[in-house]
């Protein structure tokens, strides 16, 4: 489908908000108003002291949150870019997660040949340039350990060179947010020159040790890619990638709660021990039947042709619900899993992630089944 602007034409830069529950980021306001003006949050206030004269919208008693930021996601409605990386897919993808609720994404390219690599970077970052639901790529490999490489194709699996990561660097010109690598098979070198280009490092598809693992966290790495899914476990004697990501002070970890990649009760422990430091993603694919990468849905996941799981049927909303009903996560507290702790990840929560005077008014309007009733960004605000 071609990319739509997603807006009211109606609907004037500044307007109030009112008659609905607000979930800020900070506290769950009921009686409040935002106050929204020219794609920004001008005020959030109680509804008794808002400004009158105003153009309002009514929020119909809904709650109200951040928009959602999803770091991991492949494709949506038949259009996968990891073998379709192109304006159309970016289109489809972005499109499909703004109507659940979800203002930014990290388009995905997994483990592929260095051409679609490239084509990847290229495509998101012209994308961009018109699109801010787009927040840039996140290349999933191909510098992982092939022992954990799960659904990925081992043909493109190999080491990194700074040379090979200054050519994705020149490609990318910016669009580069994010990378998943494997710490232990990462030069030093290669680690620090991504770093300082600003791209998020994660470790993932890897089978560190302990120690391993460590070092690549002391060393420029900030997260981990879908926890406990492709890297080494918490074993006793081997506490490997897992428990790294536990015993380490500021590694954050991304997750796919759809109790089929890990079972809640890992997804309960976990968000015990890292508390703000974990992260919900969707890992979301689509049905394909070209390229590298050939899925089929089987129940509510993802399966590759040899029936490895492959990627996950979530929305975000959905990842949200399940915190709250299946792991028992406060939901203002998976809200902030969904939005403001993948904002932190990316340096971008003093624009995004909270409700609150000078944030950019990206947002979602939702009933109590967490199903999505209307989204913004930048207050351009669209019923479904």
């Amino acid at each position: 489908m071609p990319y739509t602007h997603f807006h009211s034409p109606t609907l004037p830069v500044r307007y109030l908000l009112r008659n609905c529950t607000l979930y800020t980021g900070t506290s769950v306001l009921r009686h409040h108003a935002l106050l929204i003006d020219t794609g920004r949050i001008e005020a959030v206030l109680p509804e008794v002291v808002a400004p009158t004269g105003l153009s309002e919208v009514d929020g119909r008693g809904l709650n109200v949150a951040p928009g959602l930021l999803d770091l991991q996601v492949y494709g949506a409605e038949g259009r996968l870019f990891s073998v379709q990386p192109t304006a159309d897919a970016l289109a489809a993808l972005t499109g499909f997660a703004f109507r659940h609720g979800t203002t930014g994404v990290l388009a995905t390219m997994p483990t592929n040949s260095l051409t679609m690599m490239h084509a990847a970077l290229e495509a998101g970052k012209e994308f961009q340039r018109h699109h801010p639901g787009l927040l840039g790529i996140h290349l999933e490999g191909p510098y992982i350990n092939p022992v954990k490489k799960g659904a990925h194709q081992q043909e493109f699996i190999h080491a990194p060179t700074v040379a090979e990561i200054d050519e994705l660097l020149r490609v990318a010109d910016g669009a580069l947010r994010m990378m998943t690598l494997a710490p232990e098979i990462t030069p030093p070198a290669v680690a620090a020159r991504l770093r300082e280009a600003g791209v998020v490092l994660s470790a993932g598809h890897s089978n560190a040790t302990y120690t391993e693992a460590t070092q690549g966290f002391s060393s420029g790495f900030a997260a981990a890619t879908h926890l406990f899914n492709a890297m080494s476990g918490l074993q006793g004697r081997e506490p490997g990638l897992v428990g790294a990501v536990y015993d380490h002070a500021a590694a954050q970890a991304s997750i796919i709660a759809d109790g089929v990649h890990c079972d809640f009760a890992s997804v309960r422990i976990s968000k015990k021990l890292l508390q703000e430091r974990l992260f919900l993603i969707t890992d979301a694919v689509t049905e394909s039947q070209q390229g590298a990468y050939r899925f089929r849905r089987q129940a509510d996941h993802f399966v590759d042709e040899q029936g490895t799981l492959a990627g996950s049927a979530l929305t975000l909303p959905q990842a949200v619900r399940n915190c709250a009903e299946q792991v028992g996560v406060p939901l203002a507290e998976a809200l902030r899993m969904a939005s403001l702790y993948p904002a932190r990840l990316l340096g971008l929560d003093d624009e995004l992630g909270y409700l609150e005077t000078g944030y950019t008014a990206d947002f979602w309007l939702f009933d109590e089944e967490l199903t999505t009733v209307a989204t913004a960004r930048a207050g351009k605000l669209v019923w479904h």
